[in-house]
């Protein structure tokens, strides 16, 4: 059983807390009562609960399953394990067959999800991040689990909230970790946040179990890595620690309130139409609301600076920033129309059952289209199309819309479809990868 890549930047388990539950805190016993207790704060998980638990094979990620699997018999539900293998290490595919056995030993579903693609090289840890997400979701989707477990524990907390300081982090990201975050298929949980790793040590060892450490985890080329080692905290619970994750907690609720508060003014300033483009209410709006704003329109992973949108937010005129146009309503009423840059769009896209275009758009297909279509920008030819709408050109022309051979045949958004082209039987949905505002952050 052993950790099959270079993690300790995601899915691994840390540390301390302010509730008082430090390495020479409660038993066993304890510590179930404490996970039962931090799963409760992250329901509601329905009748017979369904979980996954990404499981790495240290020790951190197997009490987690151990934890898991107890706490979902005793509500009739069940555990998947999912141990990734990154393919980085010779011995990582005997490593992970080993997790997944000694977890099947154990009586839980498990299997192994290999990443073939991933070189060395620069960035690896963000590349090797996201790789990994992206099996884990891929599997929880096939097996229709919408909970995934991820082992981060305090002292993960304690040097994320280190690296995000050496960062210049703002405050929002000074509340580290969430103890939940809600993506586009899944909720990933965070239920060991207020653990130090010496306690999931000694549940295992209580238990009489065995787990191997990832020899990367102590290796100086990772910063997260380097920040460990320089604390010099073996068990990664002591005062340092400690503070480091009562800080995060602290940031954490502080940004839980930001967050209602801007879920507010979004709430009752703008309306976010399904073709992409938002009406925003006339006035001043809080930076980060329009930030908000931006991101969702130019369809980003990543909201502009405030800094850079401070002067616009106290007085709004028309303007281009962010991939994003900003312009009077017009006959659609009072106030400003934030549309996507029409130069920024980018080319089409094979039409395929999921298939993105723009970081906005994706198509749901029940079956493969007839025709050779691609998805991408309705452009000029929404001249043709005014009478069938009275949204502005400038929203118009940057809906998406479906082609086969530069002949238009469908416009999804306007409900439009070439008679001659046939019934293509889908649909196509609006879906920023970041919501425009979801739940507030829920600290440890």
């Amino acid at each position: 059983m052993a950790p099959n890549g270079p993690t300790e930047d995601g899915l691994t388990d840390d540390g301390p807390t302010e509730d008082g539950l430090t390495d020479d805190g409660p038993t066993e016993g304890g510590l179930t009562e404490d996970f039962a207790a931090a799963m409760a704060e992250l329901g509601p998980f329905g009748h017979a609960p369904r979980v996954a638990v990404a499981v790495s094979g240290g020790a951190d990620s197997m009490a987690l399953a151990i934890l898991a699997d107890a706490w979902a018999r005793a509500r009739g539900g069940q555990v998947r394990g999912l141990v990734v293998d990154h393919g980085l290490r010779a011995a990582s595919a005997a490593e992970a067959a080993a997790t997944v056995a000694a977890l099947r030993a154990l009586g839980m579903a498990a299997e192994r999800l290999d990443i073939a693609d991933l070189q060395r090289g620069a960035g690896l840890a963000e590349r090797a991040r996201d790789a990994r997400y992206r099996v884990l979701t891929d599997a929880c989707q096939r097996h229709a689990i919408v909970h995934l477990l991820l082992g981060h524990h305090a002292a993960d907390q304690a040097e994320t909230l280190s690296m995000r300081v050496l960062g210049g982090s703002g405050g929002r990201g000074l509340a580290g970790m969430a103890a939940l975050t809600e993506a586009r298929t899944l909720r990933l949980l965070r239920p060991l946040l207020r653990v130090p790793p010496g306690r999931l040590r000694r549940f295992l060892h209580d238990r009489g179990l065995r787990w191997v450490d990832d020899p990367s985890n102590r290796s100086p080329d990772a910063q997260r890595s380097r920040l460990r080692l320089l604390r010099g905290d073996c068990d990664r619970a002591a005062a340092g620690t400690r503070a480091l994750s009562a800080a995060a907690a602290a940031a954490g609720r502080r940004r839980a309130v930001q967050d209602g508060a801007l879920a507010a003014i979004l709430a009752a300033r703008a309306v976010l139409r399904p073709e992409g483009f938002a009406h925003l209410t006339p006035g001043p709006i809080a930076p980060e609301a329009l930030a908000a704003l931006l991101r969702t329109i130019a369809g980003a992973a990543h909201a502009p600076g405030l800094d850079r949108i401070g002067d616009l937010a106290a007085r709004l005129r028309p303007t281009t920033i962010w991939g994003v146009r900003v312009l009077p309503a017009g006959k659609l009423g009072a106030g400003w129309l934030l549309v996507r840059e029409e130069a920024a769009l980018p080319p089409p896209v094979p039409l395929t059952d999921g298939a993105v275009w723009d970081g906005r758009f994706r198509a749901f297909l029940p079956a493969p289209p007839p025709l050779d279509i691609v998805f991408g920008a309705l452009g000029r030819a929404a001249a043709g199309l005014r009478d069938r709408s009275d949204l502005p050109a400038a929203v118009l022309r940057s809906m998406p819309a479906l082609w086969c051979r530069n002949v238009l045949v469908a416009v999804p958004q306007l409900h439009y479809r070439d008679p001659k082209a046939g019934e293509w039987g889908g649909r196509v949905v609006f879906e920023p990868p970041v919501p425009l505002t979801s739940a507030p952050f829920l600290p440890i």
